[in-house]
This record gives structure tokens, C-alpha cells and sequence, in this order.
């Protein structure tokens, strides 16, 4: 596209040809899973959506430009590579204009997604607002990015080390639907239920479909959330997931982390007080999401 946005030929030919495709993220390659795990799940999500039919479009960056869809060697140099920075919108432009490596974060992979022509995108959970928000002011700006990139994301909700309601609450200032497949509540990512319900309940991928291609054809402004819960015998139990949140969060307020640290952090605590429980979950609720992604870039592409 430019000489900062490099599509693959595959990725390309398969957008001019209309094809379903769906974009990935790399964060969770570099910061998400610990190492190998996190080029083997970003290798594995890929298959997944080649098993549904779609075209996957992983989406990263080296040495200065973005790329929509990597190969494997170039997902090892992302992973290999020291103190890589992790890219949303506000720190893209200084990353690529640095000619740096970075990977990139929902709010970033939105971006890359719309420019590129790419209308969904799976991933694990979004960003959203953060605890203790009235003292910190912290809030991703993956809701920023979902409020400008007219792309659907299917994800199992946001990270529950997250203020939940206060993220759902977000979105709905913004303007995001949240449509919840086969569920009435947003999916608190570990967990299948939050409590909070979402905008409207789709019964399966084909409702999702239309209820995305209606938003899109009525040309809002915004993305769309499609809110996948973890399969069922993939959740985390309950008694885990508390006491694990509760000490993770003990843990980075006593060490004062905050901004870009702050997830990252949490994530590996809690892979550490759940004995490695939570990158079950994780991988099982990517590999949902991608599944699902798969099916729903199929479905609009046949319409």
C-alpha cells in the first residue's frame, strides 16, 4: 500500500479476489504467552483460519514497516528480538519513522486491518478501562481504536484484570455494538460471565453476520465487538480465577506498574499463581476466537 503498510501477495490477491480474510495480532506473540508459545499459538491460529475458509493476515511490525501477513521466520525475529515495543496507535508512527520492531496490539492491528481492507480480526481479549481509573486515568486505546476502525473484532470480551463494567460502559459511550454469540452477558475472558450484558445476543455466526453487515452498510463509524466466551470446558474455575486476579493485582499495585507495563505484568502473574492454568485458557480461547472469526469473514464475504 505505501512504504510504511506492506501487504503480502497472498494477502493481496486474496482481498482483490474478495475473499474471506481475517486479521491477527502479534502482542500475544511477544507479551501474551511466554516463549516457544507464542510463535506456536500465532502458527496455529493461522492454520485454524485456514481451516475455516478464511485467508489469515497476521499482522506485525520490522524494521520500520508495517507488515499484513507475516511469514513464520519473520514471526521468530519478532519474537527474538529484545525489549520489543509494543505498538498501539500512539506510538506506531515513532516506531516505524525510528525503523524499529515492535508487535502489534489490538488498537494497532485495527488500524493496519481497516487500511489494508480487512474487516475481521480475532484476538484474545480487548483493552479497555483499567482499575483505579480515577487515580491512574488509564484507558486502552484499543476503545479509542474500536470507536475509529470500521473492523469487527471477535474476542472473549476484555482482559478480566480490567475494570469490566466500567469498560462495557465505554464502549457503549462510544458507540461499539457488543453482540454476544449465544450469550446475554460479555464474557470476562478466564470466565464465561460477567454480570454485564451485552447490546444483543446472536444466536449463532449467521445472526452475527448480518448484524455486522447491516452496521457496516448503514456506514457507522465505528468496529464492531463480537463477544465469544470461552468454551465451556476450557474456564478457568472460579475459586482460581479470584484469588489468582486478586493477588496479580495486589502484586502490581504494590510494585506502582502502570501504563504499558500494566497488562503484560498481570498476565504473567496470573500464569504464575494459577500454575500455568491461565495460558490453558488463553490458548483455548484464541483458538476459539479464531475459529469463529474464520466463519464469520465467510459469511460476509459470501454476501
Amino acid at each position: 500500500m505505501t512504504e510504511r503498510i506492506r501487504i503480502a501477495p497472498s494477502i493481496a490477491a486474496a482481498l482483490a479476489r474478495r475473499a474471506p480474510v481475517v486479521a491477527l495480532e502479534t502482542t500475544l506473540v511477544t507479551h501474551g504467552l511466554p516463549q516457544p508459545d507464542g510463535v506456536a499459538v500465532a502458527v496455529e491460529l493461522e492454520s485454524i483460519v485456514t481451516a475455516g475458509g478464511a485467508v489469515p493476515a497476521t499482522i506485525g511490525i520490522l524494521d520500520g514497516v508495517v507488515h499484513v501477513g507475516m511469514k513464520r521466520d519473520q514471526l521468530e525475529r519478532l519474537a527474538a528480538t529484545p525489549y520489543v515495543v509494543k505498538v498501539n496507535t500512539g506510538n506506531l508512527a515513532a516506531t516505524l519513522a525510528a525503523g524499529a520492531t515492535g508487535s502489534t496490539t489490538v488498537a494497532a492491528t485495527l488500524f493496519a486491518a481497516e487500511a489494508a481492507g480487512i474487516r475481521v480480526f480475532a484476538t484474545g481479549g480487548i483493552g479497555g478501562v483499567h482499575r483505579q481509573v480515577e487515580t491512574s486515568g488509564d484507558v486502552s486505546a484499543d476503545l479509542v481504536a474500536l470507536a475509529r476502525h470500521r473492523v469487527a473484532v471477535v474476542c472473549a470480551g476484555a482482559k478480566a484484570i480490567l475494570d469490566l463494567p466500567r469498560t462495557v460502559e465505554m464502549l457503549e459511550t462510544l458507540g461499539v455494538p457488543v453482540l454476544g454469540l449465544g450469550t446475554d452477558e460479555f464474557p470476562a475472558f478466564y470466565r464465561r460471565s460477567s454480570g454485564l450484558s451485552v447490546d444483543r445476543r446472536c444466536a449463532d455466526v449467521a445472526a452475527v453476520a448480518a448484524a455486522v453487515r447491516t452496521h457496516f452498510d448503514l456506514g457507522l463509524p465505528t468496529g464492531v465487538v463480537v463477544a465469544n466466551p470461552v468454551p465451556v470446558a476450557d474456564e478457568m474455575p472460579a475459586e482460581i480465577y479470584e484469588s489468582a486476579l486478586a493477588a496479580a493485582l495486589a502484586a502490581a499495585e504494590a510494585a506502582a506498574i502502570r501504563g504499558r507495563e500494566v497488562t503484560p505484568f498481570l498476565l504473567d502473574r496470573m500464569r504464575s499463581l494459577t500454575g500455568g492454568a491461565s495460558v490453558a485458557v488463553n490458548r483455548a480461547l484464541l483458538g476459539h476466537n479464531a475459529t469463529v472469526a474464520a466463519e464469520l469473514a465467510v459469511a460476509l464475504a459470501r454476501a
